[in-house]
């Protein structure tokens, strides 16, 4: 894998001649070698269709493209830092909690209304993913940020999750969610997200639960 953790905030990447890696700008915080940091303008391996679609979704994270021969430090904001193997599936997360991934992975924009309707765009409201999302798809390493520790929890089948909507991270696998009110409309009213709202999480895969309820 690409990436090693140093601590629970800080990440090592070795970068390879002919293999990229992205990264969110200001996240380098040192490195040895010969290695190259640019502006990326082609949204990932997704191409320029990626950059605009990021755009329109408000996810346009800038990101820098990382390539030549030595080892990378990232971290950023303090924030907790958590790898995320993929081989061959679909992340789902934020744009804004990427801290960098793999050249190999295909990166994407998901509108979240075509994950339940009226109320996958809820979903996305509460969540703190807006309207869209950010997938990378293919085989690779994903390092993402979060406020305080972070957790794996498997999604297997005839078993869903129930997770608190500004808890969730990420999500990859074959995995269907929804968003459902664990109370009336009317003693929602000065509750906490995790108290007015449930993600359920169905199939097959993983979710990933962060420590806290504080967005990014």
């Amino acid at each position: 894998m690409t990436f090693r953790e140093i601590n629970s905030r800080m990440v090592e990447a070795t970068v390879v001649p002919g293999q990229r890696l992205f990264s969110q700008r200001g996240a380098m915080l040192a490195y040895r070698g010969d290695v190259s940091f640019t502006p990326n303008i082609q949204g990932g391996q997704g191409g320029v269709m990626s950059m605009i679609g990021r755009r329109v979704a408000n996810e346009a994270t800038p990101l820098m493209s990382v390539e030549g021969q030595g080892t990378v430090l990232f971290g950023h904001g303090g924030h907790h830092v958590q790898v995320i193997g993929l081989d061959g599936d679909t992340l789902y997360v934020e744009a804004d909690r990427l801290l960098a991934f793999e050249g190999t992975l295909q990166q994407g924009t998901m509108f979240m209304g075509s994950q339940g309707g009226v109320m996958g765009m809820v979903r996305g409201q509460v969540t703190g993913q807006g309207l869209f999302t950010t997938t990378l798809k293919g085989r690779g390493a994903v390092a993402v940020m979060a406020h305080g520790g972070v957790i794996e929890v498997p999604i297997t089948p005839r078993r869903p999750i129930h997770v608190d909507p500004q808890a969730y991270v990420a999500h990859h696998g074959d995995v269907r969610n929804k968003l459902s009110t664990a109370l009336g409309w009317r003693e929602m009213v000065g509750r906490g997200s995790g108290e007015a709202f449930q993600l359920e999480l169905s199939g097959s895969g993983a979710v990933y639960v962060q420590a806290s309820e504080e967005k990014l």
